[in-house]
């Protein structure tokens, strides 16, 4: 399987005069992820180009889209060219796109950093009824964090004899979301802010949107390729779960040493390399 990073540059003001033509802001709500899986899905095909990230703010116009396909560039350039309204032509840049290749394998023990925007949300087994005014019934998503305090976990709080704090909570979602993919070595909530998801005409949920940056370690060569080109966590579909990987952290080695590794294969209990 090959996963293509793809890179592509448009306008911010065009988008969202494109959004408000087809009634995507509703009473002053506007989600930008749901408006740019509209888009995507039709200029090239529903789930061509997921996960994906915008990253661009209401001050400057110029904005840019990454995310991940299946194939190149100039592939998805020519289903858009056939297929895709002119409007929707309008908004992205496409003779800009560019795209590379990701690896076909990692290795394992391999150290990365990390960059993901998430909605770390958790399914409720059971109704909740927090207060009057906001009750979750039974599989509503909740904020992984409150959840955790709903269920006995206290008030905030550090881990030292205390209830576990938000960013604590968020380093296990992420990391059962790897499953046996990659080991989380760091995790640090480097931006939060809860946000109202929309999916067609109903507002979906409201819960936290999170950017978490840290550094994981490789731990299944394949299964972590897949996970890449799946993304982290739900609603990959409208902005959300991209993994984007950066050179990782501290001593700045991107390879658990050769050496070391081959010694914790002779001596389970060796400790591991920190960084």
């Amino acid at each position: 399987m090959t996963t293509h990073m793809i890179h592509v540059p448009f306008d911010l003001r065009t988008f969202n005069r494109w959004a408000a033509g087809h009634g995507m802001a509703r009473r002053g709500n506007f989600d930008a992820g749901y408006a740019l899986h509209v888009l995507l899905s039709a200029m090239f095909g529903k789930s061509a180009l997921q996960p994906f990230r915008l990253f661009g703010s209401k001050r400057r116009r110029q904005a840019a889209l990454y995310g991940y396909a299946d194939v190149d560039a100039e592939t998805l350039r020519a289903t858009a060219t056939a297929a895709a309204p002119p409007d929707y032509l309008a908004v992205l840049d496409l003779m800009r796109m560019q795209s590379k290749t990701m690896p076909v394998a990692f290795e394992e023990g391999q150290r990365l950093g990390f960059d993901l925007r998430a909605r770390p949300v958790q399914r409720s087994r059971r109704n909740l009824d927090v207060n009057a005014a906001t009750p979750w019934p039974k599989s509503a998503e909740v904020d992984a964090y409150r959840l955790r305090r709903i269920a006995g976990a206290g008030e905030n709080g550090s881990s030292a004899g205390g209830a576990p704090t938000r960013e604590e909570v968020y380093r296990e979602w992420v990391e059962k979301k790897f499953g046996g993919a990659a080991r989380v070595e760091e995790c640090r909530l480097a931006a939060l802010s809860r946000a109202r998801v929309w999916r067609g005409d109903k507002a979906h949920s409201d819960g936290p949107d999170a950017t978490l940056h840290g550094t994981l370690v490789v731990a299944d060569e394949t299964e972590f390729v897949k996970r890449l080109r799946r993304g982290v966590g739900r609603h990959r579909a409208y902005g959300y779960g991209m993994l984007l990987l950066r050179p990782c952290s501290g001593r700045g080695a991107a390879t658990v040493a050769a050496g070391e590794r081959s010694r914790r294969r002779r001596d389970p209990a060796a400790p591991r390399p920190r960084g």
